[in-house]
């Protein structure tokens, strides 16, 4: 898996503020447009064949309008989208640089939000990360993904509900909506790592080898990326709770404070495991240094026992021919049975001491 800490942007170096052009991997083969126009009484649901489908829709009293592109490579698609419902060009430039950092811009007459939602790959064993763009207006949310397939699919189906709140009430709603399912799916992102790690650490533990080494770097970079990724998250829905807008109704603030706690909550479990990930390279280093000092130990038991042992054999193997224990019948077995007594004596002792 190649890191994703970092991101390269040449494309956008030496060019004017506001100039669109897409930044980062192409990860749809086209462009899908979808758009679902509603209020308490109606749910009208359509895929839309082209982008200029979208300005007739945005005419409709009375009627709340959400609309979602999935693909981003096709910049004339953003930008005449940004012209129907008049987007400034920088808001347009930043839904364009999918290397943005979690933030809120108020425009007055809407609402830019950018965050990033979070997939799991369970066959990979990896985070699929892509940015989610939500423009918040006085009637209708644009929403923007990298690719298809997302996390909304519970809003979804709460709008096909007539008795759902999010029918109910406007389009700020809505926009939390989002947002919400966006930071729930990071619980479950999170609870998977939670079981993982803790599987790693009974390894640990057991039989430390250098692919559990290689496993703790890789979630440690995972949570690098998950915590730039979140972090900022904090700021952007404290931003949300605080803006003096008409945008966001009071009654919405509510639900925008349960998000807060849930960010927080977030951040807690990825800076616990964080720490967790920390002192498992600790331990890591503590086993292989413990097994290496036990390794030693049995050599330095063996080493001293074989001390007097080759002492002994090195007095007898100098061959003198005045060494009465030469022609002694029972010079050799009593020699060895020698050695045999001291190696065992010695050991004996050893494990008395428990030294081995």
């Amino acid at each position: 898996m190649k890191p994703r800490t970092f991101r390269r942007k040449q494309s956008k170096v030496g060019l004017a503020p506001g100039t669109l052009v897409h930044v980062g991997e192409k990860k749809a083969e086209k462009v899908v447009i979808r758009a679902w126009i509603y209020n308490s009484e109606k749910l009208i649901e359509k895929e839309l064949k082209t982008v200029e489908e979208c300005q007739v829709l945005k005419d409709h009293p009375g009627m709340n309008l959400w609309i979602n592109v999935d693909g981003l490579d096709q910049v004339e698609v953003i930008e005449k989208l940004g012209s129907y419902f008049g987007i400034h060009p920088l808001t347009l430039e930043d839904v364009l640089n999918t290397g943005q950092r979690p933030k809120m811009e108020d425009y007055d007459s809407y609402i830019y939000t950018v965050l990033k939602m979070m997939l799991l790959d369970e066959i990979k064993e990896e985070i699929i990360i892509d940015q989610v763009s939500i423009i918040l207006g006085p009637n209708y949310i644009l929403s923007f993904q990298e690719r298809e397939g997302d996390v909304f699919d519970p809003v979804r189906e709460r709008l096909k509900n007539p008795a759902s709140r999010l029918r109910k009430n406007g389009v700020d709603l809505l926009a939390y909506s989002l947002i919400d399912a966006v930071v729930d799916n990071y619980f479950l992102i999170l609870e998977h790592f939670g079981e993982e790690i803790e599987n790693l650490e009974e390894k640990l533990i057991m039989n430390p080898v250098p692919e559990t080494m290689r496993m703790i770097q890789k979630y440690k970079r995972e949570m690098i990326v998950l915590r730039r990724s979140v972090w900022p998250l904090r700021e952007l829905v404290n931003s949300l709770q605080r803006v003096e807008s008409g945008l966001i109704k009071e009654a919405t603030q509510i639900y925008l404070r349960d998000v807060y706690d849930h960010t927080i909550q977030v951040i807690d479990s990825i800076e616990a495991f964080r720490d967790i990930l920390s002192s498992m390279v600790d331990v890591y280093l503590s086993s292989l240094s413990n097994r290496m000092n036990d390794i030693m130990k049995v050599l330095t038991v063996i080493a001293t026992i074989f001390i007097p042992l080759t002492f002994i054999a090195g007095v007898y193997g100098m061959n003198f021919k005045y060494m009465p224990e030469l022609e002694w019948r029972w010079g050799y077995p009593v020699v060895v049975i020698g050695m045999a007594i001291i190696g065992i004596s010695m050991f004996l002792y050893f494990k008395k001491r428990r030294w081995v």
